[in-house]
């Protein structure tokens, strides 16, 4: 079932549940957030924070993304996280497209999604093709021994 959500610029205010997405999804210590996110809040970095919020501006997803260094119109997805409550209903998606849509107004050539090859990043991997991402590359053991990372590419010209 397709959520019907809003999706709008991250703000300071939503640093506290975007944590707890975060912790629930055991995507990376939670306190990190503060520190990948002050470039962003301080306009010191050319950095992309999205947020999906439903009901009465429960937030429920975020999207993290920023330009790739030296390089011309190539950007990264560095995170997307889900509130479990709320996944496998359209939220993951509709963040990408809404991230996709705002790159391509400036000029983004490429987005690039890494993740890890871990089983449970089973499902993750199976998500981005659904969106039109080609698997690219598998660098081994890049987070750990026996945990490679997993690169997704797609054009934004289209």
């Amino acid at each position: 079932m397709k959520k019907t959500i809003n999706i709008r610029a991250m703000s300071t205010a939503d640093l506290p549940t975007i944590k707890q997405i975060i912790a629930e999804n055991q995507l990376f210590p939670a306190h990190y957030l503060d520190e990948m996110s002050h470039g962003y809040f301080s306009q010191q970095t050319p950095e992309y924070w999205l947020v999906a919020e439903c009901k009465q501006g429960e937030v429920v997803g975020v999207a993290y993304s920023a330009p790739e260094q030296m390089t011309a119109g190539t950007w990264n997805l560095l995170m997307i996280a889900v509130a479990k409550s709320h996944q496998g209903q359209g939220v993951g998606s509709q963040l990408m497209f809404a991230t996709e849509t705002k790159l391509r107004s400036m000029q983004t050539r490429i987005l690039l999604v890494e993740t890890s090859s871990l089983p449970a990043y089973e499902l993750t991997r199976r998500f981005y093709p659904k969106l039109g991402y080609q698997k690219i590359a598998t660098v081994p053991d890049y987070y750990d021994k026996g945990d490679d990372k997993v690169i997704f590419w797609k054009s934004l010209n289209r």
